[in-house]
């Protein structure tokens, strides 16, 4: 499955750059192992996109209700499927 997901900049610079490769969400999408998060570049304090994205896809998850991590969230691991310039 797909995810159309806003990601703040900070956080996308951080994935762009390949220094972050796990995402931290609520977990009200049901993700799995497979699913392709499309992160999207949004810039909260304008409330516009800014055109760039990332396709991701999901390694592993890390449930929630463990190590404290809240039982409505979870961390997922990233690899890299493309980008923008990519299609």
């Amino acid at each position: 499955m797909k995810h159309d997901l806003k990601t703040w900049p900070k956080y996308f610079d951080a994935v762009w750059n390949r220094s972050k490769t796990f995402e931290l969400r609520k977990n009200d999408r049901n993700y799995k192992v497979g699913d392709i998060l499309c992160l999207r570049e949004y810039d909260n304090e304008v409330n516009e996109y800014s055109g760039r994205e990332l396709l991701m896809g999901v390694a592993y998850i890390l449930e929630g209700g463990v190590f404290g991590l809240d039982k409505e969230m979870c961390i997922m691991s990233l690899t890299e499927i493309g980008r923008e310039e990519d299609y």
